[in-house]
């Protein structure tokens, strides 16, 4: 692969991770906005032209008035009020249908030219399918708060949230991998300190973004307004109240998934604390120590933003900003990841020496 072309993949790759995250961010905003169960279809095709005419705005309205949503919680809406949630909608899912384009268009092009070899295909191959699965798993979401309940179920939107961490990590990784012209992964750091611990890192940071799906799924953030007490107490009284089994109420109960969220951010920065320290005792690149301050320096934002967030009854804009951050941190673990696995710690690079020069016979 020439240099050139190596280039045009990378760029690629990158505006494709930046569309992920707009994607994400603009899906809390439709979220906090009671704006995603505004469409009542999944028309992948059709659904790309909004309505025309007043006749199809009133059938469009008219469907939505028959969910769960239109007949309990927006019974007095307008259709000029239903139009304005329709478009926020509308936007989020023609965005997604752009960044669908933006992958499949380009990789078959490239697989066409033979820039992307076809035995180094299954990557790039399984980014576009996930891509399509995520757009299946949007709907999936969706079409849970459209029978009964006038809201989408926690758990698949969590799911949703997920997917597209796994599909950002995947571009990012792989963007990673033709920045340093797929350098062979390290095997004898396994087992590493650095490498356990990178990986727990970002194993840790991922359940508490798992618990920002929950809590955003349940509406949790409305719970309390105040820290560190919840309802005047360390421990709220009605923490394992609504569920008879106690992990329940931690994984469906908006007072249980608030509490967790709230506390595990912690457990996020001694892992970072621990993380900048073990990585600051070897002689990994500048860039792995600058990105391991950039990580602790944003988990502490992070914590401000989600306090701020609660203090102030989840406005809008430090919603979202919490939400951004937590996106921010997952790509900088995901970067110090793959810079510790891709990267000798100095006691692997001594031992090769070592062997060369006994191989050398110096």
């Amino acid at each position: 692969m020439s240099e050139q072309d190596n280039k045009k993949i990378i760029r690629w790759l990158l505006v494709v991770s930046g569309l992920i995250m707009i994607m994400v961010v603009f899906g809390g905003f439709v979220r906090l906005t009671r704006s995603g169960l505004s469409i009542v279809e999944w028309n992948p095709i059709s659904g790309v032209i909004p309505p025309i005419g007043e006749e199809a705005w009133q059938t469009e309205f008219e469907k939505y008035r028959q969910t769960p949503e239109g007949m309990f919680i927006n019974n007095n809406m307008t259709l000029k009020e239903y139009q304005e949630i329709f478009y926020v909608e509308y936007i989020h899912r023609l965005i997604a249908r752009f960044a669908g384009l933006l992958v499949v268009i380009p990789l078959f092009y490239y697989l066409y030219k033979g820039i992307i070899p076809w035995r180094r295909s299954a990557i790039y191959l399984t980014i576009g399918a996930l891509f399509g699965f995520q757009g299946f798993l949007g709907w999936y979401m969706v079409s849970s708060g459209l029978v009964e309940n006038p809201a989408v179920d926690h758990f698949r939107l969590t799911a949703h949230l997920l997917m597209a961490l796994l599909l950002l990590a995947l571009t990012m990784w792989t963007a990673l991998r033709h920045v340093h012209h797929f350098p062979p992964v390290i095997n004898k750091g396994r087992g590493s300190l650095p490498y356990v611990l990178s990986a727990l890192v970002l194993t840790i940071l991922v359940i508490q973004i798992t618990y920002g799906g929950f809590v955003a799924g349940l509406k949790a953030g409305w719970i309390s307004n105040t820290w560190p007490l919840m309802a005047g107490r360390w421990i709220p009284a009605a923490l394992f109240a609504q569920f008879d089994t106690w992990w329940q109420n931690l994984i469906s109960a908006p007072v249980g998934v608030h509490f967790v969220h709230r506390w595990f951010a912690f457990v996020v920065l001694g892992a970072a604390v621990w993380l900048y320290f073990i990585t600051k005792r070897h002689a990994y690149s500048p860039n792995v120590h600058k990105a391991v301050v950039y990580f602790l320096g944003l988990v502490g934002v992070q914590i401000v933003l989600g306090i701020s967030t609660i203090w102030f009854s989840v406005p809008i804009v430090l919603a979202l900003s919490h939400q951004a951050v937590g996106l921010l941190l997952f790509m900088v673990a995901v970067y110090i990841r793959y810079e510790i696995v891709h990267t000798p710690i100095p006691e692997q690079i001594v031992e090769r020496a070592t062997a060369v020069a006994h191989q050398t016979g110096d």
